[in-house]
């Protein structure tokens, strides 16, 4: 497999992370609420990880073709999305607020973690549109006959997805909190717009899935 190919993917993946969607959301939120944003985005990159296994081994193909399937795949991570962004919006946080909720509940940090790692896995992972994005990206960057096996290649491909998204989301987290901490009114303000973000996103997936 070509570098050059490699290189392309790689310049259209970092394009298409830096446009604002639910995972730039949830990024910005956990930089706000949490004192680490490491649990949120390394969920955010688990759900990547499965959805480069699904289209390595060829099942997004067979979803993609399943109108059924995808239609219920949709209304779950618009469902998803909704009900995150609801709770979002129901306890807008500072970063003062959460070092504060930080100090009193270090027996439950664990708990936390996982659960901020299954909220980002499930915003990558259920939704179809990066599904479908995969599956319609990954392929045309590869090589048959290169010598590489293709589910390889694809791997290859989506390792470096998900190391750019690593990148790029730790960099909006923490950004969210360095520029935000002295700003508690901004903060709650921001969390809101992430909130609302989400469920916007949400509806809209329904909406699409209605009308077609």
């Amino acid at each position: 497999m070509a570098v050059s190919s490699i290189t392309a993917f790689w310049a259209v993946s970092v394009l298409l992370i830096l446009v604002p969607g639910a995972d730039w959301a949830y990024a910005i939120s956990a930089g706000l609420r949490d004192r680490s944003v490491a649990p949120a985005v390394g969920g955010l990159l688990l759900g990547y990880v499965g959805l480069t296994v699904v289209v390595a081994a060829g099942v997004a193909a067979v979803v993609a073709d399943h109108p059924a399937v995808l239609a219920s795949l949709t209304l779950l991570g618009a469902m998803y999305l909704i009900w995150l962004g609801a709770t979002t919006l129901a306890r807008p946080s500072t970063p003062e607020a959460a070092e504060q909720g930080a100090a009193g509940a270090s027996a439950d940090a664990p708990a936390a973690r996982r659960s901020r790692v299954l909220q980002g896995a499930g915003i990558s992972g259920l939704n179809p549109k990066a599904l479908l994005l995969f599956l319609a990206l990954l392929p045309q960057f590869t090589q048959p006959g290169a010598g590489w096996p293709l589910a390889l290649q694809i791997s290859t491909l989506g390792l470096v997805h998900i190391l750019s998204c690593g990148a790029i989301y730790l960099c909006v987290g923490i950004l969210a909190r360095t520029v935000l901490r002295a700003r508690p009114a901004a903060a709650r303000a921001v969390t809101r717009v992430s909130g609302a973000a989400m469920i916007v996103i949400g509806v809209v997936l329904v909406v699409e899935q209605l009308a077609a």
